[in-house]
């Protein structure tokens, strides 16, 4: 079930008026509880035994770790529950890709050994849900909390639908005490909850799959080189098509979750107005970012050792963020690229940091749309599926490939020149504001307008209900 369909409209209604009834509010979390479970079967019933797997081990295991005082068992305790939840990941997402990779590797020593079929289907969501387990065992582990005292609760936080097959990665402290008293939404929650859904429908079926996928899907399904416009403007194109595809999920999933009185984290803060590299990190997929932070580079070492080895936890974590993504070594450069641009940036600010370039308008700018150049690079891994697909791309990008065809329209050009210009536009001066400040001083009126014109642009478009790009990871 995709939440740009009209069974989610129906799905959604019916949750929220079962949660507005007079029960209990165990009953109430019963129902969520349930409608989760329906929600996650809509696409394949089976994959459900997954999250109940992960959900009875890491309760057992985190409460087991608890209890246990030996360093040892404890840490025994931990390795059971990372075993278990990358053991799923790994068999389900990863085991076509070492399957190949190995057949690739015996070819090498002349040894011809034939992989056997793996027509295995990847779970939708697995990458997010293993993520949010393992965070509650880790935590528990780490001493930064205790286990629950409700098992309906931990069950719930693993599968609230809203945030189940996307994100934003919830952490086991930001949900889980949500649980424990009753909650409904107030009037100004739900009015919020239902504009941040439509905001994010608006960004998925209008800008995402209306405006910009076409252009994309032109350019790199082409089987010859395009010209340097089209490769620039495909690959920015992408770089809209997957903000706003993945902000709008992220956007959709806040708004459900206030509309039942619940706080999820934000996931996006206008990435693209991003000044380093550092910064592009702490405001794209925020809650995949500082899950990393957290539960992998400093764990590692961090920055608490030499230069070197900080490069080297910088660089490892990056790379596991781009696996993260996809079983396909594309994903891996993807986020290596973005790994040495943290390392070279962290080099230069320790060597250059007298000179204070983002004190100015033009030095801020400057850096922010090189930024900005330097990410739309790493994309072209991200969206090509091979590496040769990227090649061409790179070389049209980089005008190493003279003589490639124009294959995007004029109009399809302007489109995207339009509807890209306004989202950097948009980002910057949304850089250091947040939405609940613009709508604060923006006249009700005006609001209104906008919220119609969403809502209007958004009935009238054509959607084909085309899954979210994350569904895939």
């Amino acid at each position: 079930m995709v939440f740009n369909s009209l069974t989610f409209v129906v799905f959604f209604a019916i949750v929220l008026a079962l949660h507005n009834l007079p029960f209990s509010w165990r009953a109430k979390k019963v129902n969520l509880l349930v409608a989760s479970y329906v929600f996650y079967a809509a696409w394949n019933p089976p994959f459900t035994l997954l999250l109940i797997a992960s959900t009875v081990l890491d309760w057992y295991v985190a409460h087991a770790i608890h209890r246990e005082s030996r360093t040892g068992r404890r840490r025994a305790l931990l390795w059971i529950s990372i075993a278990g939840n990358l053991g799923l990941l790994g068999y389900f997402k990863y085991g076509e890709f070492l399957l190949e990779n190995w057949q690739a590797l015996m070819a090498s020593f002349g040894i011809v050994w034939q992989a056997p079929g793996w027509d295995i289907v990847l779970p939708v969501g697995i990458s997010f849900y293993t993520f949010q387990t393992m965070a509650y065992s880790l935590d528990v582990y780490l001493r930064r909390a205790e286990p629950g005292r409700s098992f309906l609760d931990f069950a719930l936080f693993v599968t609230f639908f809203p945030q189940l097959v996307a994100g934003p990665i919830v952490r086991p402290t930001q949900l889980v005490p949500q649980f424990q008293a009753p909650r409904r939404a107030t009037r100004d929650q739900l009015l919020w909850g239902l504009g941040l859904m439509t905001l994010g429908m608006f960004e998925k079926i209008v800008i995402a799959d209306g405006a910009l996928a076409p252009a994309v899907d032109a350019v790199y399904d082409a089987r010859g080189l395009v010209t340097p416009l089209d490769a620039w403007l495909g690959t920015l194109a992408f770089s809209g098509q997957i903000f706003c595809d993945f902000a709008g999920y992220s956007t959709t999933a806040i708004g459900a979750a206030l509309c039942l009185g619940f706080a999820l984290p934000n996931n996006f803060n206008n990435p693209y107005a991003a000044i380093g590299f550092s910064d592009f990190w702490r405001r794209w997929h925020i809650s995949l970012s500082t899950w990393l932070r957290d539960y992998l580079y400093i764990p590692l070492g961090g920055n608490r050792g030499s230069e070197r080895r900080t490069y080297v936890n910088l660089l490892t974590t990056m790379l596991i963020g781009g696996l993260w993504h996809g079983a396909n070594w594309t994903f891996v450069v993807w986020g290596g690229l973005h790994g040495l641009y943290l390392a070279v940036e962290r080099w230069a600010r320790e060597r250059f940091a007298h000179l204070h370039p983002t004190r100015t308008l033009g030095g801020a700018l400057a850096l922010g749309v090189l930024t900005y150049a330097l990410v739309n690079l790493t994309w072209v891994f991200f969206r090509a599926p091979t590496f040769e697909g990227a090649g061409r791309i790179l070389q049209a990008m980089l005008g190493f490939a003279p003589g490639g065809e124009a294959i995007l329209p004029v109009t399809r050009i302007v489109i995207v020149s339009v509807v890209i210009a306004g989202m950097l536009i948009t980002q910057w001066l949304m850089r250091a504001r947040t939405i609940e400040s613009v709508v604060a001083r923006t006249p009700a009126f005006l609001l209104a307008s906008v919220w119609g014109a969403m809502l209007f642009t958004i009935a009238i478009s054509q959607g084909s209900g085309e899954a979210f790009i994350y569904f895939q990871f």
